[in-house]
């Protein structure tokens, strides 16, 4: 009977894009703190290649960092089809023509980064399906995850965003002279050159002179046709802030600061660097900040927030530069969730453990009402 009475969280990871791994890590630290007095979990994973199959509880928690490197689904696992039922969803294993190892759950939490999933679409197929679900939606999840569209809004909605330049791939194979003469014409060295619809740092490349830009266009159109050039801050701070949804709709919820200090000069925050730590970076939490700073970072979080519709959490980059002016470089609608992560590290720095944030995120996503809002 107590079994029944829990929560029933589907927890969907992995997925196709470059993050998969980051996924997998990401599914282990919320599985191994999630309140099981209050929730049941269902793992659902989606292998490299697009499959998704049903994991169980153990090899949730088995998915961590080790001397292999970070933890991936492997394509062993027999297929697994999602069903909509009244209320939720539900998952079942195929054998042959028939579906086993069938299992309902009430809201999803989709722990996706990347492509195929913090973009949109896995988003789109909860809304026609009928699923709660944590986390933005799609029109928000969408253009959080093309940094060009993001820069784009938060321009409109009046925020101070890094100068940037955008490039497809069609047009730097037709007049890369012409692009390169524009980066060096609107842009100030040194720059960042990015895959638009990448995360977790994958394909990112510190370029300090324009020599080094086309190896580092070449390098982001790998993972991605549609690449963006930004202006690189010296001297600026790197700042996160974590955002959390409120229920009424008002402003939202904004965490103490974070601050990303790395080692060296020329270092940024890789994908190394984040996941797999060498001593290359500290995370300073709180940041220290003066009082009018901290309240300036926390509006601009908020406004960012609101601004591109986002519901559930976000995770707020900002650049605050040497005379305090606060420009936003990115929202991230589905922030990792690991124990090196900024996101939780700040909740719990503010006053809110891991478990409970998790719970809230939850509560938060079966309160919002499906369908159009």
């Amino acid at each position: 009977m107590e079994q029944a009475t829990r929560t029933r969280v589907a927890i969907i990871f992995g997925g196709v894009s470059s993050e998969h791994d980051v996924s997998c890590l990401t599914a282990g630290g919320v599985v191994r703190a999630i309140d099981t007095e209050r929730f049941d979990v269902v793992g659902i994973g989606i292998t490299p290649s697009g499959r998704w199959v049903q994991v169980d509880t153990a090899d949730l928690l088995a998915l961590d960092i080790s001397d292999a490197g970070l933890p991936r689904l492997d394509e062993t696992r027999p297929d697994a089809v999602l069903v909509r039922r009244e209320g939720g969803g539900r998952v079942a294993t195929v054998a042959g023509d028939q579906l086993v190892e069938v299992r309902d759950f009430d809201v999803a939490f989709a722990l996706l980064h990347g492509p195929f999933g913090e973009d949109g679409t896995i988003q789109g197929l909860f809304e026609m399906m009928g699923i709660r679900y944590v986390g933005a939606g799609v029109a928000a999840s969408a253009i959080g995850m093309d940094k060009d569209l993001m820069k784009s809004e938060l321009r409109s909605a009046g925020l101070p965003v890094c100068p940037w330049v955008t490039i497809a791939a069609a047009g730097w194979r037709l007049d890369r002279a012409a692009i390169l003469r524009r980066i060096e014409a609107d842009l100030s060295f040194p720059v960042y050159v990015k895959p638009a619809r990448g995360g977790s740092s994958v394909g990112i490349t510190r370029a300090a002179t324009p020599q080094e830009v086309p190896a580092a266009i070449e390098e982001a159109l790998r993972w991605d046709p549609k690449v963006i050039v930004e202006e690189g801050f010296v001297g600026a701070r790197e700042i996160e802030v974590a955002v959390l949804d409120v229920r009424d709709g008002s402003a939202p919820r904004v965490s103490l600061p974070g601050e990303i200090v790395m080692h060296t000069d020329d270092a940024f925050y890789d994908y190394r660097a984040k996941y797999l730590p060498e001593g290359q970076v500290d995370l300073v939490v709180p940041a220290p900040v003066n009082p009018a700073l901290l309240a300036r970072i926390h509006k601009t979080g908020a406004r960012a927030f609101r601004a591109l519709g986002a519901e559930g959490l976000s995770r707020v980059d900002l650049f605050v530069t040497p005379d305090e002016e606060v420009y936003v470089n990115e929202l991230n609608t589905m922030p990792g969730f690991t124990h090196l992560s900024m996101y939780p590290a700040l909740w719990e720095a503010t006053g809110v453990p891991y478990a409970d944030l998790i719970a809230e995120l939850v509560d938060l996503a079966l309160t919002r009402p499906t369908g159009l809002r």
